[in-house]
């Protein structure tokens, strides 16, 4: 199993995917890469303006992406692909398209048979037990909350310690806590933005300068820096 799991596509102030252009390439390898992209999350964006925008960043790095909705078969696509990536948006109408086109165990037996699967926000969601840890909006039903299960753990992207400035209500904290009371054998990580899990040759590595916050049920949060054994994450 190979995995890139981004928390966010961009930066503040930078290009859309500039900040992780590199380890995407990194991550693909030195031969050019024609990945299959899944813009399933994009809502307000088409899918052929997203599929541009995601081929425009990759072609910098030398590598490309083509879109699932090109493909009359989508299951066939994903049997086929090089690589898979899975971009960001809504987690909700994500999976749900996921479920629509029957796309789960594909996926899944594509990767776990070492096919490389890089995931941003959603995309990251998708890679997790459930979407359960995911920071959307529920505007769509997703036919059911269970996502790829390719990894033990719960990742939710774009973690933030604190509220706005002004604002009262819970904070991601709170949200999280309220998941763990309910979800009591899960342990979820707070993925700050402009970091990532790698997962390649069975270990499990992060990539970024802020540390991972972490959340067990009947445990007080706590802090992993990004120099960190996270092995544990895995068992």
């Amino acid at each position: 199993m190979n995995l890139l799991l981004i928390s966010n596509s961009t930066m503040a102030g930078e290009a859309y995917l500039d900040y992780p252009k590199q380890n995407i390439s990194d991550f693909l390898g030195k031969e050019k890469t024609t990945c299959l992209f899944i813009p399933y999350a994009g809502v307000t964006v088409s899918f052929n303006d997203y599929e541009a925008k995601v081929k425009s960043r990759f072609n910098e790095v030398g590598h490309d992406v083509v879109s699932i909705h090109r493909f009359d078969d989508p299951v066939k696509a994903v049997e086929e692909a090089e690589a898979i990536v899975v971009g960001g948006g809504s987690t909700w109408q994500l999976l749900r398209m996921i479920h629509d086109n029957k796309l789960t165990e594909p996926i899944r037996k594509k990767v776990f048979g070492g096919t490389k699967y890089i995931g941003w926000s959603a995309g990251s969601n998708l890679a997790c037990p459930t979407i359960k840890t995911t920071n959307d909006m529920p505007i769509i039903d997703p036919l059911g909350f269970d996502a790829l299960n390719m990894i033990p753990f719960q990742i939710n992207p774009h973690y933030l310690d604190a509220n706005p400035e002004g604002h009262g209500g819970e904070t991601r904290e709170d949200r999280i806590m309220e998941f763990l009371e309910l979800n009591r054998e899960t342990t979820v990580v707070g993925l700050r933005e402009g970091c990532m899990f790698t997962f390649e040759k069975g270990k499990i590595g992060y990539i970024g300068d802020l540390s991972l916050r972490i959340f067990k049920y009947g445990v007080d949060p706590y802090e992993v820096q990004a120099d960190s054994d996270f092995e544990f994450l895995m068992k």
